[in-house]
Parts: structure tokens; sequence; C-alpha cells
């Protein structure tokens, strides 16, 4: 008898389906973007065309986890000058640390739809620390994730990631937002 709960035990895990990313981010329809104040007055905006991942379901098919990562280089500025002082190294030092990511922890996949909370890591500038975003409400049918539009909105601290230069002149705090936009992952 227990020679047989063995071997259905062994077939029932042999029959769920691997780990592998369920759903991919389409990187042509999603970005990312941030924004920082500028002496209090006026806002430094960039957006990062370059974002590409993973949304990975449970076994059970009830959470999922999003893993992105933003190209660095992929910034978009109003101004080149500028674009070049936040990719030097003071910033995002582009050279030494190319890319962002995003791991979230487990979420229902009802939050994707109601919206709410998503915490997770991450890492920016080769540091990892949580962070805290608001999901915003979604019409999201995994059934068709060409559909699925995730948006999300933060706040996180510069100084936390090693860019501490110009406090007098920029705010430590940077808005942080995402739009991933699913397809079917390749397998």
């Amino acid at each position: 008898m227990i020679r047989w709960f063995a071997r259905s035990a062994l077939l029932l895990l042999a029959a769920l389906p691997a780990h592998a990313a369920d759903y991919r981010i389409d990187p042509t329809r999603s970005h990312a973007d941030f924004g920082v104040r500028l002496f209090w007055l006026s806002q430094i905006a960039g957006r990062f065309e370059e974002i590409d991942g993973d949304v990975t379901l449970s076994a059970l098919h009830d959470t999922a986890v999003v893993d992105a990562r933003i190209t660095v280089d992929s910034i978009q500025m109003s101004s080149d000058r500028i674009r070049r002082w936040v990719l030097a190294p003071e910033f995002f030092d582009v050279s030494h640390y190319p890319s962002i990511r995003f791991v979230s922890e487990p979420i229902s996949l009802a939050t994707l739809e109601k919206g709410g909370e998503l915490d997770g890591t991450l890492t920016l500038r080769g540091i990892t620390h949580p962070a805290h975003f608001e999901l915003l409400p979604s019409r999201c049918p995994l059934t068709s994730p060409q559909q699925c539009v995730i948006s999300v909105r933060g706040t996180i601290q510069r100084s936390d990631y090693g860019m501490s230069g110009h406090r007098a002149a920029l705010s430590d705090k940077v808005e942080l937002g995402m739009m991933i936009s699913l397809d079917y992952a390749k397998r």
C-alpha cells in the first residue's frame, strides 16, 4: 500500500507543470517610467522603452510571480544632456549596471484584476531592497493575455540605491511606474 501511494505521488508530481514562465512580458507594448523633483519646482521624467520578463503561475494557478527586467540604456528623456547625466556613474551607472529588476512576491490572480498591494524586491545599481507598489485595477483575462495590461505605481528613495548625489537639487523620493503587457510564453 505504501509503495502504491509513493508511486501515485511520483506520477502526480510528474504530471504537474514545470515552473517555467506561463506568460511573457511583451517588450513592444510595455514600458517603465520615473519622475523626480528638481529644485522642488519642476520634475525630471524618463521612460524606459525596453522591459521584458515573465509571469509564472503557481502549480495550482491561483497565484502569479512577476519578474520584470528593464534595460537602463533604453531610457528616453526630453534632453540628451539630462539623459547622459542620469546614465552616468553618479546615477544609473549604466556601464556597470545595465538593467533594473523587479521580482514580485506571489500575488493572487484576483488581485491582478481588482488591484491592490504588490510587494517584491527591486534591484537597482546592484543593490536589492524590498519594494512596495500599488497595482492598479485592470481587466486581466489570463485566458487571453494579449488583453492583460498590468499597471503599477510606487516610490523609492534613490539614496537607498547609492544615488545620493545632488541632494540639494534633486529630491530623494522617486516616483516609479510600470505598464506591463502580457503574451503567451513560447515553450
